[in-house]
């Protein structure tokens, strides 16, 4: 028996949508009885479902993993299983609109008592209690609500503007309590069979998420075939409570975090602190995903996968949580101790030996004690020699230390250096002053060569030439 699921899962939501608006919106004040609205607790279809659901249970075959080979289509317990989820949202839409009959007619008795009690079921409960006793002293409620709503259901009571019903109204009152009730039994029903039977059909997403929100996830998609084709930012929205609020958990629109579904809600995203919620249930809706992939396969039946994915999920998540590494505490240095040697280059150790201090500057930085010393003006600042002052004859240097000689950059030495020996002097000039003409122009190399006769006249003048015959 195959079923078209998608069709299902859109019809579904569209009638769990329209029946939501419609308990919302319309007056019930003027309908006498709750089946006239709710059909669903006389309907064939429920009484169908919850009978092969009761054989199953009572049947109590234990599935082994041979039985879930073959297409998931194929298991004869999985139409069931769909049907039991869909089932569930509307046995929760049939419950928003009992809950609203409720109100509506119980308002003339308790107006106040909606307010104080939003759980559409606790509110069924109450209800049933109180009918028309008017002093809630002689009731026992604590057994039904938490003793602190108890005390202020009980003062409201006494200041409240109601009239007693009816006999009439009453008894559609109670026979609508008796229909909540009995409608949310028969979803607990259901949810134990989907829960007894998650494990088989869907074991790796069970055990990510477990059998509850599971089976939850899994009916509001319409059934693990239609649950692979829905992507992680669909699956982690699924489940949201709208303006009606949520039957089940009694959560409302305005107490709701944004986009909190089933897996928000689930026991693994709710055991992690509130600032890394969101972030783990982004990263274990994408882990469903895959996990309802492999389970419409048929893959790893003994949710091995899923196991694995939920351990991996939950050690980045405790990462997360972890505090940052405290600073370590910093020894103090050893006392007295001496500078340490700090590496340099050659360029800044020669820049140190140039500026070194001399002997001749540690001269003039130390004076006598009880003696005036020497002053010398250097331009407009006067300093003192220290030492250096008060010797006679000249001052006795230490040896120049050649590291603390200012080069001069090999660029520049062609330029500092002299010419070479061959060459004319740059100096040299064809101007020359006498005492008869004043300023003449010469020859620079004939005057040297008349000075170089000269020169040679004096050294061999003592000689004469032999005369030619």
């Amino acid at each position: 028996m195959k079923m078209d699921e998608g069709s299902d899962d859109s019809d579904s939501d569209n009638s769990d949508s329209d029946n939501e608006d419609k308990g919302m919106d319309l007056d019930l004040t003027a309908v006498t009885s709750v089946h006239a609205i709710a059909k669903l607790l006389r309907s064939q279809r429920l009484a169908d479902v919850t009978a092969k659901v009761n054989g199953f249970m009572q049947e109590a075959r234990v599935r082994v993993p041979a039985d879930n080979t073959g297409p998931v289509e194929d298991d004869p317990e999985y139409a069931l299983l769909v049907n039991a989820n869909n089932l569930m949202f509307d046995v929760d839409s049939d419950i928003l609109l009992v809950h609203k009959f409720i109100k509506d007619k119980y308002a003339a008795r308790f107006p106040e008592l909606e307010t104080l009690v939003p759980n559409a079921l606790d509110y069924a409960r109450a209800v049933k209690a109180i009918g028309n006793e008017m002093d809630l002293m002689k009731l026992d409620l604590k057994s039904l609500l938490p003793p602190g709503l108890v005390m202020i259901i009980t003062v409201a009571a006494t200041t409240t503007s109601g009239k007693p019903l009816s006999d009439k109204s009453l008894d559609a009152v109670l026979e609508a309590c008796e229909a909540a009730l009995s409608l949310e039994q028969t979803k607990i029903t259901l949810l134990n069979y989907v829960e007894s039977r998650m494990t088989f059909l869907a074991p790796n997403l069970t055990a990510i998420l477990g059998s509850t929100t599971a089976a939850k996830i899994m009916g509001a998609a319409g059934g693990l075939t239609a649950l692979s084709k829905i992507p992680a930012c669909n699956l982690l929205v699924m489940g949201k409570v709208g303006k009606g609020g949520d039957t089940g958990t009694g959560l409302f629109a305005k107490g709701q975090h944004k986009h909190a579904g089933f897996i928000y809600y689930s026991e693994m995203v709710q055991n992690v602190s509130k600032e890394y919620r969101n972030k783990a249930a982004r990263m274990i809706s994408a882990k469903c995903c895959l996990a309802a992939r492999i389970d419409r396969a048929r893959e790893t039946l003994d949710g091995n996968a899923g196991r694995i994915w939920r351990d991996e999920i939950a050690k980045k998540l405790e990462k997360a949580q972890e505090p940052p590494p405290g600073r370590g505490i910093k020894a103090l240095p050893i006392p007295n101790d001496g500078p340490k040697k700090r590496r340099g280059g050659k360029r800044l150790r020669r820049q140190k030996e140039k500026m070194a201090v001399t002997e001749a500057w540690k001269a003039q930085n130390r004076m006598k004690f009880g003696e005036a010393e020497e002053e010398v003006i250097v331009g407009d600042t006067v300093r003192g020699l220290g030492l250096l002052g008060g010797q006679t004859g000249k001052v006795r240097m230490a040896a120049p230390n050649p590291k603390q000689k200012l080069g001069v950059a090999k660029k520049h030495h062609r330029m500092l250096s002299g010419s070479s020996g061959t060459a004319t002097s740059g100096l040299s000039s064809s101007l020359a002053f006498t005492p008869v003409q004043g300023i003449e122009l010469e020859n620079p190399e004939a005057a040297a060569q008349r000075k170089a006769a000269a020169t040679d006249d004096k050294y061999f003048g003592g000689f004469k030439r032999p005369v030619s015959k």
